[in-house]
């Protein structure tokens, strides 16, 4: 079964290039393209990719507003994309609910690699981005305010999946994980997916803020 992928950038000649791309994978379609963020957010309804590549400056509506509308009312999942590497749009992205971020000068390897990572529902592109997450968190005087229901959700975990989630949080890949814990790779994504499940989260880099957020790691004074 194909990936669906909606492309979404003002240059058209970037689009082509994505399409190309994308089109030549054999599990891999592209369904549209927006030229910019209001259209992306119309044709995500319309058409139900399962990805999105969104660029982060475009007219109209901006790539950031555009997956904020589209991951509350769809299930597609977003790839931002820019030419920019900067902490403040990685960060914004991330919190808009982008499962991924890759910089548009990454190769076609990267991109086709990025697709088929985040389809896999594995949205943890690179370590490089958790661990800026983490960085981030961690230089925090103090945890942000727990939400409301963190500790009933906190509750719902077994003691192993509650384990992971802080081995997740420190950055630990899933074969990192499982040599620590002495368990298979299976085992580990199969935990991985039950707590972003029963913690309503979409992918790791949540499970990471999350994690942050509400006092299960506990960021470094």
């Amino acid at each position: 079964m194909s990936t669906r992928v909606l492309l979404a950038d003002d240059h058209e000649m970037v689009r082509a290039g994505f399409r190309i791309i994308l089109d030549a994978q054999p599990d891999i379609e592209v369904v549209g393209e927006a030229e910019n963020g209001q259209v992306a957010v119309d044709l995500a309804s319309e058409l139900a990719p399962d990805l999105i590549c969104m660029d982060v400056q475009m007219p109209v509506l901006d790539g950031l507003e555009a997956t904020r509308q589209v991951t509350a009312s769809t299930d597609a999942a977003v790839i931002m994309l820019t030419t920019f590497d900067r902490e403040d749009y990685l960060f914004a992205a991330l919190e808009a609910g982008a499962s991924g971020f890759l910089l548009k000068n990454s190769s076609p390897e990267k991109l086709v690699e990025a697709v088929h990572t985040i389809a896999s529902g594995d949205a943890l592109l690179s370590p490089e981005v958790t661990r800026r997450v983490i960085q981030r968190f961690s230089s925090a005087s103090a945890p942000a305010a727990s939400r409301p229901s963190a500790a009933a959700e906190l509750g719902q975990l077994t003691e192993r999946e509650a384990e992971v989630l802080q081995l997740v949080a420190q950055g630990l890949s899933n074969s990192e994980i499982a040599r620590s814990l002495y368990v298979g790779d299976a085992t580990v994504k199969s935990h991985v997916s039950k707590i972003l499940q029963k913690l309503a989260l979409r992918d790791r880099i949540q499970a990471v803020v999350f994690a942050y957020e509400n006092g299960v790691v506990v960021p470094r004074a």
